[in-house]
């Protein structure tokens, strides 16, 4: 009798993105004449880039020739890519990381979910909250959450970041031993200053706590005080895995390429105390259980880094952002309370008159048309608020506006 991982028996019924696609499907089914706009799932709208597409095509060539194709890959990724990201990410801040340190990968989202493999099963954890799901989810599914009560997993320590506290985390009372960051914020949109970012480094370097930084929208800060990467705060090499990706920078969201960086001088500790690389692990975990971005995909990121590819992916983030911007400035002009925008491709809208997140969404898709993300789906300190995307078509974001403002006159 094979037996199943019992933890995945506790996870909801549904992924949150799921269960909106499903209730959207419904709208559709019995609206069939409304024209829909989606500003809820993070996808992107704009074209990859022309200089990653002349590369993608050339690597596709490439492998029609006997005496230039290409079978499997480098474990951590070919050298071309890693060279660029380090020059171009980490030593063009001042950075020092090291070719076996970046591993490349298939999203952001994957390697968030795996990095618990090389985890212990009975580390604590901390959220801020509201939270990614996959953050939760994934150590759900590893038995490390503990047993759900009223929103809340037992074995999780939230950490509020509300209008209250300025969306800033607060250090927490409880003892964590792994730490989940994301900034740029999603679903908030909101940033870390330099100094609170100190403040977690320092806290993870007294506790001997891991702190897992998902920088998946530094393309988008505007802010020239505030950090890109967790690297930029001394010591932080000892503490961090840092995850980046190409999806919302470079419109890899149907291509799937990412890299995470795992420091040669970040520890785990076995139980009697012994001190383990993790970039050991880690590197010993990918070997086994993925062959690698495909020649092609890698390619394609290299040319991101290229002139003309950063000239045209900037372009596309200029874009995004200016969407970002009509629409915090459309909804604060009808009088609502917005959060993000600014550096960041994410609105975090707080509902009128204490309306359930849930409750709003459906009122906005079923009075509007419109698709949002339910701020609860997030986590406890979600409820109240809804998730807007930046990453729509410009017609459809102004129309969405438009739609808002008459809507809530």
């Amino acid at each position: 009798m094979a037996l199943i991982n019992e933890h995945f028996l506790k996870l909801q019924d549904s992924y949150l993105f799921a269960d909106i696609a499903r209730k959207v499907n419904v709208f559709k089914a019995t609206h069939p004449k409304e024209r829909v706009i989606s500003l809820g799932i993070g996808d992107v709208t704009q074209p990859l880039a022309p200089a990653v597409l002349e590369a993608m095509h050339k690597a596709v060539d490439e492998l029609g020739g006997r005496e230039t194709f290409r079978g499997y890959g480098p474990d951590q990724g070919y050298s071309f890519l890693t060279d660029a990201i380090i020059r171009n990410d980490f030593a063009s801040r001042g950075i020092t990381i090291e070719p076996g340190e970046v591993f490349v990968s298939d999203g952001a989202k994957s390697d968030t979910g795996n990095i618990g493999d090389i985890i212990g099963y009975d580390s604590s954890i901390g959220v801020t909250d509201p939270v990614y799901p996959v953050y939760i989810d994934t150590n759900v599914m590893a038995g490390r959450a503990g047993t759900l009560n009223k929103g809340e997993w037992s074995n999780v320590t939230y950490i509020p970041c509300t209008e209250e506290n300025n969306f800033t985390p607060a250090l927490p009372s409880r003892r964590i031993d792994i730490l989940y960051l994301c900034y740029p914020n999603n679903p908030t949109g909101t940033t870390l200053s330099k100094e609170e970012l100190e403040k977690w480094v320092d806290y993870a370097l007294e506790n001997d706590v891991i702190i897992m930084y998902d920088a998946a929208y530094e393309a988008y800060i505007r802010n020239p005080a505030i950090p890109h990467s967790i690297y930029e705060i001394k010591g932080a090499k000892k503490v961090a895995i840092e995850f980046r990706s190409f999806s919302k920078t470079a419109g890899f969201t149907g291509v799937r390429c990412g890299y995470t960086i795992v420091p040669k001088e970040l520890n785990g500790f076995t139980p009697d105390g012994q001190r383990i690389s993790l970039n050991r692990l880690w590197n010993r975990r990918q070997a086994t259980k993925f062959n690698g971005v495909s020649y092609i995909t890698q390619r394609g990121a290299e040319a991101v880094y290229s002139p003309e590819g950063k000239e045209q992916i900037r372009a596309s983030v200029d874009y995004y952002m200016t969407n970002a911007r009509i629409m915090r400035e459309g909804l604060l002009a009808c009088g609502l309370k917005v959060y993000g925008g600014e550096d960041a491709p994410y609105i975090w809208l707080k509902t009128p008159n204490h309306i359930h997140s849930w409750k709003f969404f459906e009122k906005l898709l079923y009075e509007t048309c419109i698709v949002g993300t339910p701020g609860a789906g997030f986590g406890p300190s979600g409820e109240g608020y809804l998730r807007l995307t930046a990453f729509g078509d410009r017609g459809d974001t102004l129309e969405a506006m438009d739609r808002i403002r008459q809507w809530l006159a």
